[in-house]
């Protein structure tokens, strides 16, 4: 019975040769057609003009100008005939003769040199041309050009196809010594979840012989997901920096070009750099650009360069050869993972997917105390009340938050940072900055001033309604005419169905002050009707929250970290008849709830109100005052 030796079945270093090999052959013969024609194209418009600089002329024009006595002086050759001759444009005697040539007949014309006699042309003969220089100059040479360009792409071959010639296939991922890496996990914060996972990584990068002898496999690649602004390049960075290993950064959108083959040519190259600086840690921010699924997508072509880039990725992953003392770790990171290729996601690619979410209570004061280390704060800034009203803030947007505090403190000329620069600038990145120069007519005033005022009374007096921090009739810089401004005390990750009318009454409260008082309605509300709307549809189809529709889900909701994404509905018609009608009845009753909670504390509205009209910005005090009034 015949063996066979596994070995020569399946040898990475003999199919890498092989497709090598097949990689210069085409890019050989693709070359060999190109430098025909480009030779061609050298010698017709760029050798020929190079060296034929007179007027041509046809041979019987010139035969014309002898008898008519205008050529002056001829050279004969035996394929062309150079000259000089009158010039026929001008009427004066003394000007320049005209340079000219023109092809010689083949086999010469035995009667023109008696006609150059008559004529009293002076004529003389060239010698003939060296073959052999004409040789060279018409074929050599640009032959030997085209050869040494040959020559270095052939070489490049092996670094990435034609993608490698001139650098185009090499990789643009940024190399970071470890010496140059300033992050660490010190500088990470409101992610202690995700450190801890992370912190395993650090000890195969330190220690990889630790892991190795128990027989144990070294993991290929951490997947970091979550929300955009969470920190996850920074974690990546700080991970490398802990290690103090190389780091290798670059984007999935730095892989994809026009040409074919270049992205894949960048993955060879990027993963052989890797290999080189190991241990190392390469990172692809925003893998999603190359990752996406393969499944149902509408190609129109088989081979397009997104899909040749993954399915380089891919086997790069499956093969990564790294000396197990010299690891290499790749990290990438992405806020839809939902939209990735599941070959990527397979254990023994991307082994770990570590979620980094938006920071609680805790990690948001984490993550102001790092980012104020810089900042002069005031002796009363109290921290822990700056963290507690920013729920649902990433670690970017308090980043951004405490900056804008910094600036406004010193545009109004002070020595620190307040509370009350914070909280200011907290309004200027929700709602923009204050447009004091929109200035409206007294009816908008008014009105814009009770839907306001509406907004609040309903906050305080539902149950569950989030604190009122303050309200403004000031218009803001992303088209509000004003704003009510509610800052919860705590987190919550669960909210009942009667917090969530609460909340849907709430954001009704403007529109049903405007029916309550002027029993007519303006276009103001229209932001506060599509928030509603959105938050009633989840109810139905998402949350389960119809007794009419049962606790079923009917959403497919594309992107489950992205804000502002469409939701897909997958329903027969008639339950989209009857999601219609559910998330109408939901709407309608608690603007109807709003419009009755107004109606019997119209006195605190009215009161506010006027309030409002005279001091344009008002806390959530005075809203509690206008109702114990």
């Amino acid at each position: 019975m015949a063996t066979t030796n596994p070995k020569t079945n399946n040898d990475p270093e003999k199919d890498n040769k092989d497709e090598l090999r097949k990689r210069q052959m085409n890019f050989g013969l693709s070359y060999f057609f190109a430098a025909l024609i480009g030779m061609w194209l050298f010698q017709q418009f760029i050798l020929t003009p190079l060296l034929i600089q007179e007027m041509e002329i046809p041979y019987s024009e010139f035969k014309t100008k002898i008898k008519s006595g205008e050529i002056i002086e001829v050279t004969l050759g035996d394929e062309r005939i150079i000259g000089l001759m009158k010039d026929s444009t001008s009427s004066s005697a003394q000007d320049q003769p005209v340079a000219f040539t023109t092809v010689a007949v083949p086999g010469g014309d035995p009667t023109l040199i008696e006609e150059l006699d008559k004529a009293g042309v002076k004529y003389g003969v060239r010698e003939p041309a060296s073959p052999i220089g004409n040789f060279l100059l018409a074929y050599i040479l640009p032959l030997a050009f085209i050869g040494g360009i040959w020559y270095l792409g052939y070489r490049q071959m092996a670094r990435g196809g034609l993608g490698g010639v001139m650098g185009v296939g090499k990789s643009k991922a940024t190399e970071v010594k470890p010496e140059e890496i300033n992050v660490t996990y010190q500088d990470v914060g409101g992610a202690d979840e995700a450190i801890e996972e992370l912190r395993e990584i650090i000890q195969f990068l330190k220690q990889p012989e630790s892991f190795a002898k128990l027989g144990g496999r070294i993991p290929k690649g951490v997947l970091l997901v979550g929300p955009p602004g969470t920190g996850k390049t920074l974690l990546a960075k700080a991970t490398a920096g802990e290690a103090r290993v190389a780091f290798f950064e670059t984007s999935g959108s730095e892989f994809v070009e026009m040409f074919v083959g270049v992205g894949a040519a960048r993955v060879r190259d990027l993963f052989e750099q890797a290999r080189k600086a190991a241990p190392a840690i390469v990172f692809i921010d925003e893998i999603d650009a190359i990752g996406q699924s393969r499944a149902g997508a509408v190609r129109l072509g088989g081979n397009d360069e997104r899909e040749q880039t993954l399915n380089q990725l891919l086997a790069e992953i499956d093969g990564f050869r790294s000396d197990a003392g010299k690891p290499v770790i790749i990290m990438a990171a992405t806020n839809r993972p939902e939209i990735l290729d599941p070959a990527l996601l397979r254990a023994g690619r991307f082994d770990r997917q570590v979620t980094v979410s938006a920071p609680d209570l805790t990690g948001r004061l984490q993550i102001l105390r790092i980012h104020s280390k810089k900042i002069k704060l005031a002796a009363d800034f109290d921290l822990e009340r700056a963290a507690r009203i920013t729920p649902g803030f990433t670690g970017a947007d308090l980043a951004n938050v405490i900056n804008e505090a910094a600036l406004m403190a010193a545009r109004r000329n002070g020595n620190d940072v307040t509370m009350t620069d914070f909280e200011a600038a907290i309004e200027r990145v929700v709602a923009g900055l204050e447009k004091k120069s929109r200035v409206m007519n007294d009816q908008e005033r008014t009105t814009v001033a009770y839907h306001e005022s509406g907004h609040a009374l309903v906050a305080v007096l539902v149950p569950h309604g989030d604190p009122v921090a303050k309200v403004s009739i000031v218009p803001r810089g992303r088209g509000a005419l004003g704003y009510t401004l509610q800052m919860p005390t705590e987190d919550r990750y669960l909210l009942t169905r009667d917090e969530l009318e609460d909340r849907l009454a709430v954001m009704l409260g403007g529109r049903a002050a405007e029916q309550v008082i002027f029993n007519k309605i303006s276009t103001g509300a229209s932001d506060d009707i599509k928030r509603a709307t959105e938050l009633a549809r989840r109810m139905v189809t998402e949350f389960g929250m119809s007794e009419k529709l049962g606790t079923v889900a009917y959403s497919t909701r594309q992107y489950q970290f992205l804000e502002g994404s469409e939701d897909g509905v997958n329903a027969s018609p008639e339950t989209l008849k009857a999601i219609d009608e559910e998330v109408q009845r939901i709407v309608t009753e608690q603007y109807q709830r709003a419009q009755q909670l107004l109606r019997d504390h119209r006195d605190a509205l009215e009161r506010l109100t006027h309030q409002l009209l005279v001091t344009e910005t008002i806390d959530g005090t005075a809203v509690r005052q206008a109702l114990a009034a």
